[in-house]
């Protein structure tokens, strides 16, 4: 049985003010042309379909119509993520267990799907045992711990209420198939992307990868760059390039292959929808101008070196080289080049005044604006 992995699709997710759904529904048809041509006979799907939990309607547009399609031949399973109500994404899962659709995020009522070339034969709350011919995998389906799942399953600590978990998800496994554990976790030591500063909670969700099961495959969503712990542990990462710190990756899906009762990875599978994000410099406007007007199908984060402020015309101007400036960081230091700190390392208060200067061509936030965002955000006193 071959399976493809993915996650961490964010339909709906803008970058500042660019709309991205096209391209978001233009890797989805990537995705269904590659299952086409792999005869995938599996989708996984390790959360965070959606960016929000209340998503736009067009961004579920989207997902319903790509999803149909998907699953046209073959079986799709999904788990929530940490961006998705997952209670709103299962609520579909009576009409959609008919078209080979398996949703898990809120309560799933066991049930079967007949007369497809591949459905389950047993569903249950925790897991899917999907089944080919007379091939069969199963599918420990763990969606995002959210608060409510947390609370309802504590241990002594979150590293053992998430064992705990997987071992309920693997309660009906009999061991006479291949076993893969669909998930939306943050494993200790991952790589973690711009997008994703909120989301150790100063580590207090962190596992280590030594709680998954030694056999079979893992199949982990949340991280957005691809990365693995072994061959048996992997995150897909994000369907596009979602932060400037992703510039220059290659996006991809994975493909697994079932044998016995194993499950091997046959390979890595690049995507290529999508506009491509370039983090640049210059020093001036007129090498800016330059350097930037080359890409003209990327979206581009230009940290700009100046002697002077930039004014309101050579802002228009780097506008007019290039429209896909979205983001533009002017550093401003007589005499010599400012260094450049990673964006990771600024607090809110930090972040916050990079942000307004990019928007108002290189001026300071008065004193009450900015105390008024860091009580916003917690982090200021009243």
């Amino acid at each position: 049985m071959r399976i493809l992995h993915t996650s961490d699709w964010h339909l709906g997710k803008r970058l500042m003010d660019r709309e991205r759904l096209p391209e978001q529904a233009e890797a989805l048809e990537e995705l269904i042309g590659i299952c086409d041509e792999k005869a995938v006979d599996v989708v996984l799907v390790a959360g965070d379909v959606f960016d929000t939990y209340l998503p736009p309607a067009e961004a579920e547009a989207v997902f319903y119509r790509m999803l149909l399609r998907l699953a046209r031949d073959r079986a799709v399973v999904i788990v929530s993520g940490n961006h998705d109500d997952g209670v709103r994404l299962s609520a579909s899962q009576p009409l959609a267990a008919e078209q080979g659709i398996y949703l898990f995020g809120g309560p799933v009522a066991p049930a079967v799907t007949e007369g497809r070339r591949v459905g389950a034969v047993a569903l249950g709350e925790h897991y899917a045992v999907i089944a080919k011919g007379e091939e069969r995998v199963y599918i420990n389906a763990l969606p995002y711990p959210n608060e409510a799942r947390i609370k309802a399953a504590w241990k002594d600590t979150y590293e053992e209420t998430v064992r705990a978990l997987i071992e309920e998800g693997d309660a009906y496994y009999d061991g006479t198939m291949p076993r893969i554990l669909l998930s939306h976790l943050f494993v200790a030591n991952g790589k973690v992307s711009e997008g994703e500063r909120d989301i150790s909670l100063g580590g207090a969700r962190l596992v280590p990868a030594e709680i998954f099961p030694k056999t079979g495959y893992t199949a982990l969503g949340h991280l957005h760059k691809k990365q693995s712990w072994g061959e048996n542990i992997r995150y897909s990462g994000s369907l596009l390039q979602y932060s400037f710190d992703e510039a220059g990756t290659q996006k991809c899906v994975i493909l697994l292959e079932t044998e016995g009762t194993e499950v091997h990875v046959r390979e890595e599978i690049p995507l290529k929808a999508g506009r491509k994000l370039m983090r640049l410099e210059a020093n001036g406007v007129d090498d800016a101008v330059a350097l930037i007007s080359p890409f003209k199908d990327c979206y581009i984060e230009l940290t700009l070196h100046l002697s002077v402020p930039l004014t309101g015309e050579d802002t228009k101007r780097l506008r007019e080289a290039n429209e896909g400036l979205v983001s533009l960081i002017p550093l401003v230091k007589e005499g010599e080049t400012a260094a450049i700190v990673c964006r990771a390392q600024l607090n809110a208060e930090e972040l916050f005044k990079e942000y307004y200067r990019a928007k108002c061509d290189g001026k300071e936030p008065d004193e009450e604006l900015l105390k008024e965002f860091l009580l916003l955000v917690g982090e200021g006193e009243a």
